[in-house]
């Protein structure tokens, strides 16, 4: 019986470890590519010189992860893995200019800040036994929150409710963190089937989004007074 459960738990660790796999590989493709097109001018005009094209680069993000969120169980897994892989090239895309705004150090700390939270949080979630059902709904309701404030901010520019933003920000998607992980968990199979290689990609996506928001908040705020 004890080896049955060690077994199940053994393949269970390893599809988790998938989880963890495809978040790093999101991330370091993200961050290359930041790297990368913020030596190129044309792409980067293209960027921050118009006032549409971060719109354009935004729309087509939101269309991409929404259809990778809602047809993943219909893809193959190679397509659900490419259909990722391009999901993480845009948001490099997109946040290439971080490297104009701030100092290489200033993006470094706060990179492996963000790490260290993150791990402490994801970790948490691993191993609870605390069921974070609940929490996830009021997380949830903080990051509505966070969306609406941050609309409403658009137009106002108030400094007070920006830092608020920030803080709130980072405190809803480091419990998200946790929350995640162990909705992960539960959700993961036994078995190295191509379903549960597609709940651990989806799995890292939800990670992935995670760490970006704790790291573009972290940014906000202790990138401040070290701007470029």
């Amino acid at each position: 019986m004890y080896e049955s459960v060690d077994k199940v738990n053994t393949a269970q660790m390893l599809l988790f470890r998938k989880v963890y796999f495809w978040m790093s590989i999101a991330l370091i493709i993200t961050g290359l590519t930041s790297w990368i097109v913020s030596g190129n001018q044309a792409i980067m005009n293209f960027i921050v010189g118009t006032s549409w094209g971060i719109w354009v680069l935004l729309i087509i993000q939101f269309a991409v992860v929404w259809y990778l969120s809602a047809r993943i169980m219909q893809m193959s897994l190679q397509a659900a893995s490419i259909t990722f892989i391009l999901y993480s090239v845009l948001c490099g895309v997109t946040f290439s200019y971080i490297f104009l705004l701030f100092s290489t150090g200033t993006i470094a700390i706060c990179f492996f800040t963000t790490a260290g939270m993150f791990l402490v949080m994801s970790l948490y979630g691993y191993f609870t036994k605390r069921d974070l059902t609940s929490m996830g709904s009021l997380l949830m309701m903080g990051l509505f929150g966070i969306i609406i404030a941050s609309v409403v901010n658009f137009f106002f520019h108030s400094k007070t409710l920006y830092w608020i933003i920030s803080y709130i920000g980072i405190a809803v998607f480091l419990g998200l963190t946790a929350y995640d992980t162990q909705k992960i968990k539960a959700l993961i199979g036994q078995e190295n089937t191509d379903e549960n290689q597609k709940f651990a990609l989806i799995g890292a996506l939800a990670l992935y989004l995670d760490f970006l928001n704790i790291f573009l908040f972290l940014l906000s705020i202790f990138g401040g007074g070290n701007r470029r």
